[in-house]
């Protein structure tokens, strides 16, 4: 039997919502009892803890695993060689998604059955060395304090942008609604609960973070599908979410085979941290299948966007046509217009690529230690970037679609007076009809009047 006490410096430090992942290995070369070829390790494990060096150790879990060990020897099998290490692939061990105790204690323990063939053929056990994966404590202050700030930001802009909403004469159209609804995933994100897992051992937390990101990244992909989609619909089609199904519908079916896939290894993780989807081949295979189907969907699904954004282009230039023919106020008006739109759909596409990277990386790099000698690594500071860049860019397009307290639209209409005064108009200019909620989003209408 092996055991290893294992501290947690939370109590002395700000390091508290770090995942604990432990993988071992070590297993020696011995003539007389060699290592089979596929050979299966069954462990007795148990996990306990305790918040002080005197009191008893208290049972958290309690399991019997199976690890398919994957081992090479490198030099030839003499014996002169006998007693090196055979050269293995690390094996997932345990996941902890909160670890609020000081103490933890591992005991491992490989019980042996010559009879039904337990833990027979596979080498001499000379030692076993965990490796311990963490959040440290400099990156979970950034990250609180970040998503705090964030959530209250994000907030903020969201009750005034509806506030601006509902104080138009007309209702909120469909973009407006995709919009509050983006802005209420994104602050559903930012909730800073893990300040709580300071006080309280919330062992679903990884599960209820994955559950907020995969709302978040299906509201995120429909709503780009939406917002380049209402700038090429006629005003007929418009603000009707029924037409958007065939491209809405395989988001959302996509977004339910992920959590289907997370709960195969998350769920089960509530009770039992020892289980690993990776420890069989079957799960393997289907885990690796998953990612490598995940990561091609999000590539066609950036395509497709692409394509919608190269529309939304079109559209708008052959609007352009129509410029010439105003005076000349108006017609610098509506350039600057479409030159800030057409600068907001490719900071759009920016933002939309940099998701389908990180989302392709964030899922290698969550099995990084199955994939043999390919590894992927994601720093602190790409993660909290792509975090960063994603408020940001829903706050930007919050501020920029609430419609404006100043009374334009169909006083401008009216006359050259009107139109010469919309220079100092910005891309938040109110459509006090029905129209839509800026200009842009009128006038790409395929039926709109200039």
């Amino acid at each position: 039997m092996a055991g290893a006490i294992i501290e947690n410096m939370s109590t002395k430090k700000l390091v508290i919502m770090g995942v604990i992942l432990l993988l071992f290995q070590a297993v020696a070369f011995i003539v007389g009892g060699l290592m089979e070829d596929g050979a299966i390790a069954t462990i007795d494990v148990g996990l306990a803890y305790r918040d002080d060096t005197v009191s008893d150790w208290t049972e958290m879990a309690h399991s019997f695993e199976q690890r398919k060990l994957s081992c090479n020897f490198t030099t030839a099998k003499t014996f002169e060689n006998e007693g090196r290490y055979y050269n293995c692939d690390p094996l997932p061990f345990m996941e902890l998604g909160s670890v609020s105790h000081k103490y933890y204690l591992v005991n491992i323990r490989l019980p042996v059955n010559e009879r039904k063939k337990v833990n027979v053929g596979i080498g001499e056990i000379k030692d076993i060395h965990l490796v311990s994966i963490h959040q440290n404590g400099g990156f979970t202050k950034v990250w609180f304090a970040m998503k705090t700030f964030l959530a209250l930001s994000i907030l903020i802009i969201m009750i005034w942008y509806w506030r601006r909403i509902t104080l138009m004469r007309r209702p909120p159209v469909l973009l407006e609604k995709v919009i509050l609804a983006l802005g209420i995933s994104m602050t559903f994100i930012n909730i800073p609960v893990e300040w709580f897992s300071v006080g309280f051992n919330w062992t679903w937390m990884l599960l209820f973070g994955d559950i907020r990101q995969g709302i978040f990244y299906s509201m995120l992909l429909s709503f780009w599908i939406i917002f380049c989609g209402e700038h090429l619909m006629d005003q007929t089609a418009r603000n009707r979410f029924s037409i958007y199904w065939k491209q809405v519908g395989p988001i959302v079916f996509g977004s339910f085979c992920l959590f289907i896939f997370d709960m195969c290894e998350r769920g089960v993780q509530l009770t039992n941290p020892f289980y690993s989807i990776w420890a069989s081949d079957v799960g393997t295979e289907l885990a690796m299948a998953f990612i490598i189907v995940a990561g091609i969907c999000a590539c066609l699904y950036f395509l497709f966007l692409c394509f919608m954004v190269f529309q939304v282009f079109r559209n708008i230039s052959g609007k352009r046509t129509s410029l010439p023919a105003m005076s000349k106020a108006r017609r610098l008006h509506y350039e600057g217009l479409i030159f800030r739109f057409k600068f907001l759909m490719l900071v759009t596409l920016t933002c939309a690529a940099m998701t389908v990277i990180f989302f392709i990386i964030s899922q290698v790099y969550e099995g990084h230690w199955h994939w043999g000698d390919y590894t992927v690594q994601v720093n602190s500071a790409f993660f909290t970037g792509i975090y960063g860049m994603w408020n940001l860019y829903v706050f930007a397009i919050m501020f920029l679609y609430a419609p404006s307290h100043k009374r334009y639209g169909d006083e401008q209409s009216s006359g050259d007076t009107g139109a010469n005064s919309g220079e100092e108009i910005q891309l938040t200019t109110t459509i006090t009809h029905v129209d839509g909620p800026t200009e842009i989003y009128k006038m790409t209408g395929k039926e709109a009047q200039e």
